[in-house]
């Protein structure tokens, strides 16, 4: 197989999931950083730089679990999960859900005219960090990054 072949990296298998899953994990975990930034400086502009992050992050959230799904059915044939794969997407699922709803609570305050975003938000945005995390270390295993 050459490594150079177009071919190869757009058919293969698993790769696109590999391949995509690193920018929705940057993008949020980037946004939360401006977040903080924004929050300690009381800027605007780079709490509009986090809702841009936090965009980006859902808009690539969304194909990567896709091709994870299908590269679930790809390569395991649609077999039952069990071990560290069932709970990478137990995960990854999480992960998915709390990047929308802290996507949607950014969204929701610069829609709305005045509105400060809660407070509470912190707790959501280190669980979703922490939830993301984890979700890469056990897919690190799979993918054979974390051990020999």
């Amino acid at each position: 197989m050459n490594p150079f072949d177009p071919r190869a990296a757009i058919f293969a298998k698993h790769a696109q999931h590999v391949v995509l899953i690193h920018f929705p994990i940057a993008l949020f975990i980037t946004g939360v950083a401006f977040d903080f930034i924004s929050t300690v400086t009381r800027r605007n502009n780079l709490a509009l730089v986090a809702y841009c992050n936090f965009s980006g992050a859902i808009l690539t959230a969304i194909p990567a679990a896709l091709t994870g799904l299908l590269a679930w059915q790809w390569e395991l044939e649609g077999r039952r999960l069990k071990g560290i794969l069932l709970m990478h997407l137990i995960a990854a699922s999480t992960s998915l859900i709390l990047i929308a709803a802290v996507w949607w609570l950014h969204r929701r305050s610069n829609r709305l005219p005045l509105a400060a975003l809660p407070a509470s938000r912190w707790v959501l945005e280190s669980l979703a960090v922490a939830v993301v995390a984890a979700t890469g270390h056990l897919g690190g295993f799979l993918s054979g990054v974390n051990h020999p």
